[in-house]
């Protein structure tokens, strides 16, 4: 429905903005191709306050519409949805699976609206009706003062397909354009076609340490190349954003097809999905020969999650399919059916803590020692593991970088 939203008023010519609040890369690929803008983060835990509020307030100065998608249920996590929507007045449109009810929903709306009695409640649309008068039914359930939105119906035009990690990824998708126009069209006729109340933003403080390392520009002249295809596209442009702030030129290249790396001095292996193009990585001996080299030559190089797998010697998929990885560290990643890691954590980096969280369904057998391990924010718990080989940091973690930009830049500089 945000993807929806953010169509039919790009389609109206309007420029739109969506935000996606929590740690989330695939959402945001369908939201981006949905508005035609990236689309960042606002995490009050990864980001804080004060860097969510300059992202608004940037945001409102360009753009007509601001959306942002909440994470789970409206009050899951903490912080939550409903945290971020109090905190910057924020109105807020519960969208509410009706399947399996009729007038129950006004109850269901209500319980959202007066959970959190300081909520900026906006109103509730019914998602998943059987029809127009399954809609009605849920709009006569909701309580005087109410605002009912409309009703949208099961279409299976425009649902989204998804995997062990969430949706597919959009450049996955080869009908994402019909399926984004015909859930878009779905809001021709309810409240939603129109545009929202405005909301005043305060003005944006300004981040001290932020700005100090900018004019310090501790990567000027570093070129950083960063891995981006289909086996690794688990970026934030958050991050990507702050290396050029901090004078990083970034140079992509593709381990499914590039047959050596750029002339870069730092290499940045996002997470992804290297287990489903196990043949096409494990036949590129050519790149797994230049990450050795690079490596073995003490030049940094930073790896989460899926390009932590890939530079090890073997990875086994969900299906028992073994093969042969880069092999720039020793042992084996194993994809398992269920959730192994899920949460928020501090990362102590060789430049300092920062901030991100993991998400993963492998786990990794190796003789290697961990250099140090992640601190979970909500669990006592043991952490990830960081391990370390010459200039190399490898983890499951995926770091937020503007949550310190000078331990960021203590991982690229040479």
């Amino acid at each position: 429905m945000t993807a929806a939203l953010a169509r039919h008023h790009t389609a109206r010519g309007r420029a739109v903005q969506v935000f996606k609040t929590g740690p989330d890369f695939i959402d945001p690929m369908i939201l981006q191709r949905a508005s035609g803008r990236p689309v960042y983060q606002l995490d009050l835990w990864m980001a804080g306050e004060a860097q969510c509020r300059k992202l608004l307030h940037d945001a409102a100065g360009a753009a007509d519409l601001i959306l942002i998608e909440g994470v789970m249920g409206l009050y899951d996590g903490t912080p939550s949805s409903a945290d971020l929507a109090r905190l910057f007045r924020i109105p807020v449109l519960a969208v509410i699976g009706a399947e399996a009810m009729a007038q129950t929903f006004g109850a269901v709306a209500y319980g959202l609206a007066h959970y959190s009695p300081e909520l900026p409640f906006h109103g509730a649309l019914a998602n998943r009706v059987a029809g127009a008068g399954h809609a009605n039914l849920a709009r006569q359930g909701m309580p005087a003062g109410m605002r009912f939105l409309g009703g949208i119906s099961r279409d299976a035009a425009f649902e989204l397909p998804d995997r062990h990690l969430g949706l597919v990824q959009a450049e996955e998708v080869a009908d994402l354009e019909q399926r984004l126009s015909a859930a878009a069209s779905a809001l021709e006729g309810t409240e939603l076609g129109d545009l929202p109340p405005e909301v005043e933003l305060a003005d944006a403080a300004a981040d001290a340490d932020a700005e100090e390392a900018a004019r310090e520009r501790p990567l000027a002249g570093v070129r950083i190349g960063v891995a981006r295809d289909r086996a690794f596209s688990f970026l934030y442009p958050a991050n990507l954003d702050l290396l050029r702030t901090l004078g990083a030129e970034v140079v992509f290249f593709s381990p499914l097809t590039a047959t050596d790396l750029p002339p870069v001095d730092s290499i940045y292996l996002p997470g992804g999905y290297p287990e489903l193009h196990l043949e096409r990585l494990s036949a590129n001996r050519e790149l797994a020969g230049a990450l050795k080299r690079h490596v073995s030559s003490g030049k940094p190089a930073y790896a989460e999650c899926g390009g932590m797998l890939y530079l090890l010697e073997f990875l086994t998929d969900h299906r028992g399919s073994r093969a042969a990885m880069a092999g720039v560290l020793p042992g084996e990643g194993i994809m398992h059916a269920r959730l192994q890691s899920l949460g928020y954590h501090t990362a102590p980096l060789p430049g300092g803590k920062v901030r991100g969280h993991t998400f993963h369904h492998s786990t990794v057998e190796t003789p290697l020692a961990p250099a140090a391990h992640t601190e979970r924010a909500q669990s006592s718990a043991a952490g990830e593991a960081i391990y370390r080989r010459e200039r190399l940091v490898a983890t499951y973690f995926h770091g937020y970088f503007p949550s310190n930009p000078r331990a960021a830049a203590r991982l690229f500089r040479p």
